[in-house]
Parts: C-alpha cells; structure tokens; sequence
C-alpha cells in the first residue's frame, strides 16, 4: 500500500511540475493553477485555474493547451479536467469582457469591436 501511495505522490508532484514548467505564464499573470483531484484509476485529473485566470479572456486557450499537452507528456493521465472561476454555473458572471483599441460600446450593434485602423 506504500508503495501505491508513493506512486500517487509521484504523479502529483509530475503533474505540478508540467504546470509549473510548461505553463510558468499563469503565475506570472497573477492566476494560479491547483490540482483539486487525481485519480490514478481512471486516469483522470482536475485542475482550477483561479486568481486573474478566472476574468482572462485567454483562460480557454490556456485550458485546451493543458488538456492537449498533459496528456501526451505524462503516460498515467487519460484525461484532463480543468476550469476557472467563471465556469461555476450562471453563464458568465464575474470577470471582465476583454476591450479592443478603438472599440465603442453600443448595447443595440451586434457587429463587435471597430478595428483600430
């Protein structure tokens, strides 16, 4: 059962690690990224993005590069769950919609932001 154990605190300190030297952007961007769960069976882990990665505007890209990317480099991991603050339920409340140069806001236009130029 040891060694079990041993191998679960393994993977946890793999998994931080590949956060840490893949993603070193979240925690220089004043986000943080947490592993809630691992399960070693199903292969399965879940991760919360939180801090400013909760209002990010490029918090999704950064949640499918986790996804694609841990996989493939750590053999133990099937899947990969991960969320912000922003997911919990609702739509979208909290956080800030990104702005643009340029950009006016008029809640009757449907076209999005002017381009700067």
């Amino acid at each position: 059962m040891s060694t079990e154990s041993q191998d679960a605190d393994d993977l946890e300190e793999r998994v931080a690690n590949f956060l840490r030297r893949n993603f070193p952007q979240i925690q220089m961007h004043g986000g943080s990224a947490a592993i809630q769960d691992i399960d070693r069976e199903s292969g399965e882990v879940t991760i919360a993005l939180g801090g400013a990665c909760s209002g990010c505007g490029i918090s999704p890209m950064t949640i499918q590069a986790i996804k694609s990317r841990m996989v493939k480099e750590i053999p133990e991991i099937e899947q990969v769950n991960a969320h912000t603050g922003m997911d919990g339920g609702g739509g979208m409340g909290g956080g800030m919609s990104p702005s643009f140069p340029g950009e006016t806001v008029d809640d009757g236009d449907d076209e999005g932001p002017q381009a700067p130029f």
